[in-house]
């Protein structure tokens, strides 16, 4: 969406949506809100223990009313969790309140900057590589169906991968006047 008040980075998990975000939020002069961080500030616990006691629904309910309340603000950067994409409510939220970014990166990458994370409930158990694999499968086309700009983060030097994206969104997205 251009213009828009609003960057929204989405991307699986390990992409950079929060390291990324944060910095270049900043760049930007831009509030920058961690979706998953935010949810946990609401709720008074952790994702995994959201995870826990309402199981994946319980946590994309929440999820869903969240990305509905962040979406009325303006002039945020907002990192989404991994998953928001899966509903279609979501990512038209998404798509109408903001230019909409698509951190993407290779399962070898997400394994390395994961590899010690221990706070991931989908990663729980089992094989890595598998259930990453199942995730991009379902969610790579979600996310390339609401992205405005599709960016690869391929380099591992978060202040890297901030200047040049920060660089193709000073070539790509307008800044939406404030009402």
């Amino acid at each position: 969406m251009n213009p828009a008040s609003n960057i929204i980075l989405i991307g699986p998990m390990g992409a950079g949506k929060t390291s990324i975000g944060k910095r270049l939020a900043g760049l930007l002069d831009l509030n920058f809100v961690d979706a998953d961080h935010r949810l946990e500030e609401v709720t008074g616990v952790a994702v995994p223990l959201i995870f826990e006691c309402e199981g994946e629904a319980g946590f994309r309910q929440r999820e869903a009313q969240l990305i509905q309340e962040l979406c009325q603000g303006r002039n945020q950067l907002i990192a989404t969790g991994g998953g928001a994409v899966l509903s279609p409510d979501n990512r038209r939220q998404l798509q109408a309140n903001g230019f909409v970014v698509y951190l993407q990166v290779t399962v070898e990458q997400q394994l390395e900057r994961l590899s010690r994370d221990r706070s991931r409930p989908l990663l729980a158990g089992g094989d890595k590589r598998e259930k990453l694999l199942k995730l991009a499968e379902v969610r790579h086309p979600l996310y390339l169906e609401i992205a405005d700009l599709v960016f690869q983060s391929k380099d591992n030097q978060v202040a890297n991968a901030v200047a040049s994206l920060h660089q193709q969104l000073i070539n790509h997205w307008q800044r939406a006047e404030a009402a």
